[in-house]
């Protein structure tokens, strides 16, 4: 038996009224994803536990296995454990994204969607900046992909504290005023581990203002990365691998790093894919085309895509049904395709919902489709939030989706 699940990242959604009360899945051309829900059972799944954020960490902890509740430590631990970054006890890990401040506002989370190799010029900068400046700086900040990069936090005295303070996701205050809303928990805001945080910060924009990058994309009229951003911090989660809990050999395509952390720390191979780039721009075709090769020596593939999670936060109706079809065309029907003749079961759902007038993650239940080539199918005949609601599966708890998957 083979096993795949593909997590349209953020693409559920509220009823939007330029769609006429539907909602991107509902309008979205989608033969794929339909088939699978009409020849599977469907349901509704909780990925993200009232108690934690709804963020795409913690709902695909959720999807691959593990209960957030039990094991999640922060978003920045998963990215470095894809990245590679070797850390010690104590160590905490920030993410770290380079951002436009525009008056003291938070213009862009993403700054325009800065290219990898501008980025990693201005974070190693950075890292040099802060070095040279203080010669006892402890930490130092890793260039990632895009505006995704990582801080490391090594302070014995201040770094423990720092992993308890609770700071906004850049993306969840887009033209709100920073100072106001840093920290989610205002009493953080007078701690000494908050004030050095956020000292870094706004001292980043100091030296980040006037770097030739910047200056480029100014005169070019794109968005400037004039601050990081330091948030979603933890220490290296103790994820149990697939291989000892389920019996099953993992792959992850992604183009995202905290996902392939996940994967790293599921004890799943990493598949890397040319053009996979988290973004609308994704090659959605080698998506497709290497899970199907992945297949061949894996027992389950995980295949996720962003486009439709960034199109939410960019309230991008077009980009978001654009996602969804790209997705069934070029990942989903040459999937069904390839295992045409064989066992298989194929799971699709979104991680959380990124509704388009929100322009951020909710922490809603999400569709789920389930195709079980030897099983039977139950009454629902499309994939969207509301036809689901009929399913044969009912309302199930994410980190339970293996264990419903597996038969177990």
């Amino acid at each position: 038996m083979k096993y795949v699940i593909v997590i349209e990242d953020g693409a559920s959604d509220y009823p939007i009224d330029s769609l006429d009360g539907k909602t991107p899945l509902k309008v979205a051309n989608k033969p794929a994803l339909d088939w699978i829900a009409k020849e599977g059972k469907c349901g509704l799944i909780q990925n993200v536990p009232e108690t934690l954020p709804a963020g795409s960490d913690v709902a695909n902890m959720s999807i691959f296995g593990s209960d957030p509740l039990e094991f999640y430590t922060g978003r920045g631990p998963l990215e470095s454990a894809s990245m590679g970054i070797k850390t010690q006890e104590g160590d905490v890990i920030f993410r770290c994204n380079t951002v436009t401040e525009k008056d003291g506002l938070m213009a862009s989370s993403n700054a325009g969607h800065i290219t990898s190799e501008e980025a990693k010029i201005l974070i190693e900068d950075l890292d040099k900046y802060f070095h040279d400046k203080y010669p006892d700086f402890k930490g130092k900040f890793y260039p990632g992909i895009s505006y995704r990069h990582l801080f490391v936090f090594s302070d014995s005295d201040l770094a423990p504290k720092a992993d308890n303070l609770a700071i906004v996701p850049p993306h969840d205050i887009i033209d709100e005023n920073i100072e106001e809303k840093l920290f989610i928990n205002l009493a953080d805001a007078d701690l000494e581990e908050a004030n050095y945080i956020k000292n870094l910060m706004y001292e980043s924009k100091e030296f980040l203002e006037n770097h030739p990058v910047n200056l480029k994309r100014a005169e070019n009229g794109q968005e400037i990365a004039n601050m990081i951003w330091l948030w979603g911090q933890g220490t290296i989660p103790a994820m149990p691998s697939l291989e000892e809990k389920y019996g099953l050999k993992g792959a992850v395509i992604t183009g995202v790093d905290l996902i392939n952390g996940l994967g790293v720390c599921s004890n799943c191979d990493i598949i890397d894919v040319p053009g996979a780039t988290g973004f609308f721009d994704t090659d959605y075709e080698a998506k497709g085309k290497y899970a199907i090769n992945a297949l061949k020596d894996h027992d389950i593939v995980f295949v996720h895509v962003e486009a439709s999670d960034e199109a939410g936060h960019a309230k991008d109706i077009d980009e978001k049904i654009k996602a969804i079809e790209c997705i069934d065309k070029f990942i989903l029907a040459p999937i069904l395709e390839s295992l045409k003749g064989e066992d298989f079961k194929i799971a699709v759902l979104p991680d959380h919902p990124t509704p388009i007038n929100v322009g951020t993650h909710t922490r809603d239940m999400v569709p789920l489709a389930i195709y079980d080539s030897t099983g039977e199918a139950d009454s629902v005949q499309a994939y969207d939030e509301d036809s689901v609601k009929d399913g044969a599966l009912g309302e199930l708890i994410g980190h339970n989706l293996l264990n419903i998957l597996l038969d177990n």
